[in-house]
């Protein structure tokens, strides 16, 4: 058991915190029951369990751990206080994990018949991908693809809003450029949104291969991708506001998505 928050393996696990290292490692951090039983039911690539015997007073928990060792798996165990040193959370459980990322290429993706993914344009705010994955899982979508410099799917916060939808969708990260092409190879169609279009995005009828394709937080989708999209589709509002957040508007788009398909089905 390690019980010095000095410990050079507990310093590793502390810099997961920043973005950099993960960039640098290929791993992330998760915590918590529900986010590390969720990540060994997708069949997540878990480098390490974390267990603070101490605090891992759930059964299901300490099954998850035993279950772990017996399928040859690395356990970390460590104190009370060092768990508090690295943990997220204010009433700390006594189970982490030390995970791997999972990305897919674009050119290795093909597009199926009924497929649906989410693309977006330097998403900033980790929350709004969370949530946004979160209903890209609820409405069956396959995954999302993470144009230019977009927030990290595996910050804390995102896999937080995520509620475990980060294992189940596929993620991808590629330039503008990359996704034109793969646009053009794969025929798959594409929908933009925005507050000038004339189309009510209740009324378009979607394609069945498609890709919703949304803009960062701050500017909307720009003048280069409204020329890539096959249509254009605006949310009506009728109130003071002028815009939604991100992920709400999304999900709004995603749930009219899926009931076509629901209706059609």
């Amino acid at each position: 058991m390690i019980t010095s928050t000095a410990n050079p393996r507990i310093k590793e696990i502390r810099k997961l915190r920043e973005r950099k290292e993960r960039q640098a490692t290929g791993l992330f951090y998760i915590e918590g029951l529900r986010i590390v039983g969720e990540a060994v039911q997708q069949g997540a690539r878990i480098e390490t369990l974390i267990s603070a015997p101490e605090l891992l007073i759930s059964d299901f928990g300490q099954k998850l751990v035993q279950n772990h060792l017996e399928k040859g798996g690395q356990v970390l165990e460590v104190s009370e206080q060092v768990f508090q040193s690295f943990s997220l959370k204010e009433g700390p459980q006594g189970i982490a994990a030390i995970l791997t990322q999972k990305w897919t290429r674009l050119a290795d993706v093909t597009a199926q018949p009924g497929d649906c993914w989410v693309v977006l344009d330097s998403v900033a705010d980790p929350g709004n991908l969370g949530t946004i994955l979160r209903t890209s899982d609820s409405t069956g979508c396959r995954g999302v693809i993470l144009l230019d410099q977009s927030t990290d799917p595996y910050d804390p916060s995102c896999i937080r809003a995520s509620m475990g939808a980060l294992f189940s969708q596929k993620l991808v990260k590629a330039s503008f450029d990359e996704f034109l092409q793969w646009k053009k190879s794969s025929g798959i169609g594409v929908v933009g949104t925005s507050d000038k279009a004339e189309q009510d995005y209740h009324t378009y009828e979607y394609p069945r291969n498609l890709a919703i394709l949304m803009g960062s937080e701050r500017q909307g989708l720009q003048p280069r991708h409204l020329e890539l999209c096959d249509a254009v589709v605006r949310i009506p509002m009728v109130g003071i506001s002028d815009s939604l957040n991100l992920a709400v508007a999304t999900a709004v788009v995603l749930y009219e998505v899926f009931n076509q398909k629901q209706e059609v089905a």
